[in-house]
């Protein structure tokens, strides 16, 4: 069979392009963090990761544009050799002393900095126990590793002592979870993950990426369950979210820090982030700490679009951060037609299907950023309204209030 017969037959792409519901790779134009344009009209925008709204603050950009005009736009070479700024240095630092770890490396990407972590520190006959919701980069890091990987139920802690318990005791064993799921919006239940941890000898990855930000004052999951980095080994992160850039790091010990600088293939050949990604980074952090209301703002946002959406009759899974899906079901038709219909009418989400979400949980992923405004959310939930009545996702309005009163 020739290699490229597999390019032949994927039409499901293709298929949803023809009917006029293909979401992906579509351009945006004209962004200015709450709102964009998008298909050549204005839409609220509730499908970014720009949680803090700090991509148009203007010292965020003031930061950018300087380091741009000082060391130009590209490091041309990486950490490991010619790609090391004092920026670099100095935001290594800056991003331990955040989240209170001894020690902290920047990557490239968030995506490489799970990559490079797994696969550097676990090798031949350790163990990678991953969460099954995990994201992608740390499934990736697993198989890239010369250890074995095994998986638990979806924050289930019965699940997660079972896999351990048939584990060799003397194995190496690292467990990763993510702080924050970046689908289902639910937060990893931390301090019980810890305690079977310690109680199996294991080592214990928290990737925080939409975590820093967002939880424990924007310190991350751990500083959110009052943990310090005495109780979790590692915690990753990325800059593409609350800090307004590109970018990610790993934070934990010295000594563990140094071996993954200097073992992780994602960092060692791979070009430096430059100057300009890393001071906005930098700039971020001092507005994170300057202005902590707008971690507040946030979650105000969060709370009332949850409650509307939930009012409404939508269906919101486990959220309980910024990050809230409408979850349709099995009917990935209908999850592309309330994607366009919602894209038409004014607001902008993002439509997962599987294999990101298991085969009956396609849904509308929407998050919230700090910056949005009351009237912004309540146009939205109006939107949402009129398309999920039209669409038969929710009940008519009067039979929403007969339910009430029931």
């Amino acid at each position: 069979m020739d290699l490229f017969d597999k390019a032949q037959h994927f039409t499901i792409a293709k298929d949803a392009m023809a009917a006029g519901i293909y979401p992906y790779f579509q351009p945006l134009s004209n962004s200015e963090g709450t709102t964009a344009t998008f298909m050549g009209h204005e839409v609220i925008m509730l499908g970014s990761n720009n949680y803090l709204g700090l991509t148009m603050h203007p010292k965020v950009k003031a930061a950018a544009q300087q380091a741009i005009e000082l060391f130009g736009t590209s490091c041309t070479g990486s950490r490991f050799l010619n790609g090391t700024l004092e920026f670099h240095k100095e935001l290594d630092r800056r991003l331990a002393a955040f989240v209170g770890a001894e020690a902290a490396i920047v990557f490239p990407t968030g995506y490489q900095t799970n990559l490079g972590t797994i696969s550097s520190l676990v090798g031949k006959g350790d163990y990678v126990i991953l969460d099954k919701d995990a994201h992608a980069c740390c499934v990736d890091g697993a198989l890239l590793s010369r250890g074995e990987l095994r998986r638990f139920a979806h924050s289930d802690m019965d699940s997660l002592r079972s896999v351990l318990s048939k584990i060799p005791a003397d194995a190496g064993k690292l467990i990763v979870v993510d702080g924050v799921y970046s689908m289902g919006g639910d937060i990893a239940p931390l301090p019980q993950i810890i305690e079977i941890a310690r109680e199996f000898g294991a080592r214990v990855m928290v990737d925080d990426a939409h975590s820093i930000g967002v939880l424990g004052n924007g310190r991350g999951t751990a500083a959110h369950f009052g943990l310090t980095m005495d109780d979790v080994d590692l915690v990753t992160g990325t800059f593409s979210k609350s800090f307004a850039s590109i970018g990610g790091f790993v934070a934990g010990k010295a000594d563990v820090i140094h071996y993954i600088q200097h073992t992780a293939r994602s960092l060692i050949f791979s070009a430096s982030l430059p100057a300009a990604n890393a001071m906005t980074v930098l700039a971020a952090l001092d507005v994170i700490e300057s202005e902590p209301e707008l971690v507040q703002r946030v979650w105000d946002n969060a709370n009332f679009m949850r409650e509307g959406l939930k009012a409404l009759g939508f269906d919101t899974g486990p959220s309980e951060t910024p990050i809230i899906p409408v979850i349709i079901g099995e009917d990935y038709v209908r999850a592309g037609l309330a994607w366009r219909a919602l894209v038409d009418n004014g607001v902008y989400t993002n439509p997962v299907i599987p294999p990101a979400v298991p085969p009956n949980r396609t849904l509308l992923r929407t998050s919230y950023i700090a910056t949005h405004t009351r009237e912004q959310l309540e146009k939205a939930l109006s939107i949402f309204e009129m398309v999920g009545e039209n669409l038969d996702l929710i009940p008519p309005k009067g039979e929403r209030e007969r339910l009430k009163t029931m």
